[in-house]
């Protein structure tokens, strides 16, 4: 940099990017606030304005659990896995797509709670979607044997092409059982 160059400060969404973009792990926006010494309201701004510039870009901001992570657009995908010379993402079998609907849908939600709705025991199906990573662990719940409550993963979210859950479209109950029915809204 010459003496004559004047430095300017980046703006706070080009800092939350950078933050994001070398960030192993979703953020939460209270530590983007705290390490740049921002407001909430004007971190949550500056993330509103960057996901508007996205928008157009190979890049989105993905929402979970309240933290926010820097990912490619899902219609790049293709393009991403011939770069990485990666296989095309492994088929779900019909099982696993129902009960990862039922946890997405439910969560957090006990593997009988996924066992009561689909009719059958998920032990199988559940350990399949652990090792892929879109579901996970937690917590527990409160009552008899505190059982282990499943919720989706970021994987989950960026696998379906989501930028967070609000983005998962609404439940036809018409064309859904009865007792499933009932289950999912109870």
């Amino acid at each position: 940099m010459n003496k004559n160059s004047i430095k300017t400060d980046p703006s706070l969404a080009t800092r939350i990017e950078a933050i994001l973009f070398v960030a192993v792990e979703p953020v939460s926006p209270k530590q983007i606030s705290s390490v740049l010494d921002a407001t909430l309201v004007e971190v949550n701004q500056a993330v509103k304005d960057l996901e508007e510039s996205y928008k157009q870009s190979g890049l989105r901001l993905q929402h979970h659990s309240g933290r926010i992570q820097l990912t490619t657009a899902p219609d790049t995908s293709e393009a991403i896995e011939n770069y990485l010379g990666l296989e095309a993402i492994s088929r779900l079998s019909r099982a696993a797509l129902e009960t990862l609907a039922i946890i997405a849908y439910k969560q957090p939600v006990t593997r009988p709670q996924v066992d009561s709705i689909r009719g059958v025991n998920s032990d199988g199906v559940m350990r399949s979607l652990l090792s892929k990573g879109l579901i996970q662990e937690g917590g527990r719940a409160e009552g008899p044997g505190r059982p282990v409550l499943y919720s989706t993963t970021p994987d989950f979210l960026q696998h379906f092409g989501l930028n967070s859950l609000t983005e998962l479209p609404p439940l036809d109950y018409d064309k859904i059982g009865g007792q499933a029915q009932s289950m999912l809204k109870g």
